[in-house]
This record gives structure tokens, C-alpha cells and sequence, in this order.
């Protein structure tokens, strides 16, 4: 029997119909633009990027294949380091962002002499927009907060975020956006924009970044090369995984069903849990319309999180956070962020149930987390 798959925010199994888009996408450099073979290549790559850009809201020609969402948020974060020549040399992030905005934004603190705040939380993951005013100033260059978050999966009011950002770029790690709530105005919100393949069905190795029209002439490149992508984010694309990029993105923009219908095998998980006696918490926002439908994060009072992991194998898989953060030692900080103790950190898990997770699967699991849990005792 295959494992139950509860990992939906660490990666989503290919979609058939992304697999067959990739497979007919065929074969050509894209930028070879003297025969048919790169015209049709060409052709094919500007149509995934008119796929992402209706996903979002935007514009094909502010849209910038990447290698994924860490390359994505990168460019955004260091893309702002000329700033720092007109005196804009602030940025602020809140202490919940992925691993690769946390790191561009030291990188530009230690590299070029940005300084980064925090954009605070509360206890539930959500920006304090009272905050906001008060530690926004003339030379703050750009805020950085994420869509939905991938350990607790709050969804953050990003149009009230970005109303409060003064003269400010703003950012948004919309990664975990599209196979949680619906993105489809999301650009009009935003002035930069990461998104991943992966993480809605699509293929590994290949994400984009929006950046707005106005927004481009500000932001500088991170990679030196060629003329692709006007120069922003130079180097030959690859054909088959921005057709399955684009496939991915043409499935997402209609997915509400879907939505619901993972939030009903949730529904079912957390009573399947509480029916065989398995007493937990959950971790971040209690309000389910401010939280991605699938994700379940709990902490199990008493319970060694990567020992109940190891126990599931190989029945249930699962991870005690965002699989940026694997092979750290420590507990969330995500969850420290919001309030946990160390021991409450060590003893969460989060479930994250997808496209592919019926409600048996999901009773099924809690079945076998009860088992575990017994011989942990």
C-alpha cells in the first residue's frame, strides 16, 4: 500500500494533465530566433507565461520564469539594492517568511547595509496592521509578507498590507497562494510576486516572479548573462517545465471546488482524530476562513513530534514543518514566533492534505497517528 500523503505544503504530486502538457510540449531553444523550431518554442513559453499571469491577474510581460520560488523571492529582496543610492535602505519582513526571504533580507542587511525589521505577528500568524504606520518610514524600500504561510497556513490580508505601505515595494510570497485560497486579483496587491510550480500540481525546478510594470525599472538583476527575459532574469528556458508551469497555472485558476472539497477531508482528519481519543491543539488562526484549507498543524502535548514521524513509517507521511527548514534541529520558528514554547514546537506537526487525499485516506491516517501514539506511551 502507497504511504497517505499528507505533505500537500512541501510538494504536490504532478497533475496527469501537467504531465501531458509537458509531454506534447516538444522540443527548441526558445530564444533561437532565426527558424521555426525556436518560433514555435517561443510560442509555447509565451503562452505558459499568459497561463501564470491570468492565475494572478497580471500581464504576460510581467511575468519572469524562475527556477522556483527561492530564486523568485531572491530576485524580488536583492533586487532592490540600488535603493540604497537615493537613502532607502530599510526593509521589513515579518519573523514568519520562508527561509529563502529570511536570508536574502540578512544578505542584504550584511552584503549592502540594509536595515531589517520585523513586520510584527500576532499569536494567530497575522500582520498587525496597526503596526504597520508606526514602523513604516521614508526609507523603508520594500515589506515582505507571505500569502499564506507554509507551517501554520494563515492567509494574510495583503491588500490591507500593501494600502499601508507609503512610498514602500511590496512583496509577496504567494508560493503556498494558489492550492489554498484564490489568487486571481492578487497582482492589483502587490508590486512583486513569487510563485512555484510545485507546490499546485506543476513540475519541480520552475517557478516566476511578478513584477509590476512600474515596479521593473527599480528592480535589479541578481543573474548576468544574456538578453532572455529582458535582461531581468537572463538564461535559456526550459520548454517542457514552463508548459507544465503554465498547465499548472490554468488548473489552480479554477480550483474553488476543489478548495472546498479539501476542507471537508480536513474536516474529517481532525474528527477521525478526535474519534480515537488523540488529543491535540491547533497551532495558529482558529478562524478556518483565515487558513489554508488543508493545512493542520497541532501540537500533541507530551509528544516528540520527529519520533510520532518516524513511528507513521512508512503508512503516513507528514513533517514537523516547512521542508525549507529540514535538517535543523530546533523547533519551529515559526512557532516560536507565535507564542509557542520550545516544548510545544517540538511536539507539533503539521498535516497538510491535498488534490490527491480522499476522507479515507485521512481516516485512515488518524488511525494509524493513534496507533503510534500508543506506543510512544
Amino acid at each position: 500500500m502507497q504511504p497517505v500523503y499528507l505533505d500537500h505544503q512541501a510538494t504536490t504530486p504532478l497533475d496527469e494533465r501537467v504531465r501531458d502538457a509537458m509531454r506534447s510540449a516538444g522540443f527548441g531553444n526558445p530564444h533561437s530566433s532565426e527558424h521555426i523550431v525556436g518560433w514555435e518554442a517561443a510560442k509555447k513559453i509565451e503562452k505558459a507565461r499568459e497561463q501564470v499571469a491570468a492565475l494572478i491577474g497580471a500581464d504576460a510581460d510581467e511575468v519572469f520564469f524562475t527556477s522556483g520560488a527561492t530564486e523568485a523571492n531572491n530576485l524580488a529582496i536583492l533586487g532592490v539594492r540600488k535603493f540604497m543610492r537615493v537613502s532607502k535602505d530599510r526593509i521589513l519582513r515579518t519573523p514568519i517568511e520562508h527561509k529563502s526571504v529570511l536570508a536574502a533580507c540578512r544578505a542584504l542587511s550584511e552584503e549592502f547595509g540594509f536595515e531589517v525589521s520585523d513586520l510584527p505577528v500576532d499569536r494567530d500568524g497575522r500582520v498587525v496592521l496597526e503596526a504597520i504606520n508606526r514602523v513604516v518610514d521614508p526609507r523603508t524600500a520594500l515589506i515582505s509578507a507571505g500569502l499564506v504561510n507554509s507551517e501554520i497556513g494563515v492567509i494574510q490580508d495583503i491588500a490591507a498590507i500593501n494600502s499601508l505601505k507609503g512610498d514602500a515595494l511590496f512583496h509577496c510570497d504567494a508560493a503556498q497562494g494558489p492550492a489554498g485560497v484564490n489568487i486571481a486579483n492578487l497582482a492589483a496587491h502587490c508590486d512583486m510576486m513569487a510563485l512555484s510550480a510545485h507546490k499546485m500540481r506543476g513540475p519541480m525546478g520552475i517557478g516566476a516572479l511578478y513584477i509590476a510594470r512600474d515596479s521593473q525599472p527599480q528592480i535589479a538583476p541578481i543573474l548576468f548573462g544574456g538578453e532572455q527575459q529582458s535582461g531581468m532574469r537572463p538564461g535559456t528556458l526550459p520548454l517542457e517545465l514552463c508548459v507544465g508551469m503554465g498547465a499548472a497555472c490554468e488548473l489552480a485558476a479554477s480550483n474553488d471546488a476543489e478548495l472546498q472539497r479539501i476542507a471537508s477531508v480536513k474536516d474529517a482528519f481532525q474528527k477521525a482524530l478526535r474519534n480515537n481519543g488523540v488529543e491535540f491543539n491547533l497551532n495558529g488562526v482558529k478562524d478556518l476562513h483565515l487558513r489554508h484549507p488543508g493545512n493542520f498543524n497541532i501540537s500533541i502535548k507530551g509528544t516528540d513530534a520527529k519520533q510520532l514521524l518516524q513511528l507513521l513509517q512508512p503508512k503516513v507521511a507528514a513533517s514537523t514543518g516547512s521542508a525549507c527548514a529540514s535538517g535543523f534541529q530546533e523547533p519551529s520558528y515559526v512557532l516560536m514566533a507565535i507564542g509557542l514554547t520550545e516544548e510545544e514546537a517540538s511536539s507539533s506537526i503539521r498535516f497538510s492534505i491535498g488534490a490527491t487525499t480522499t476522507k479515507e485516506d485521512a481516516i485512515y491516517a488518524a488511525v494509524e497517528i493513534a496507533n503510534a501514539l500508543s506506543r510512544l506511551v
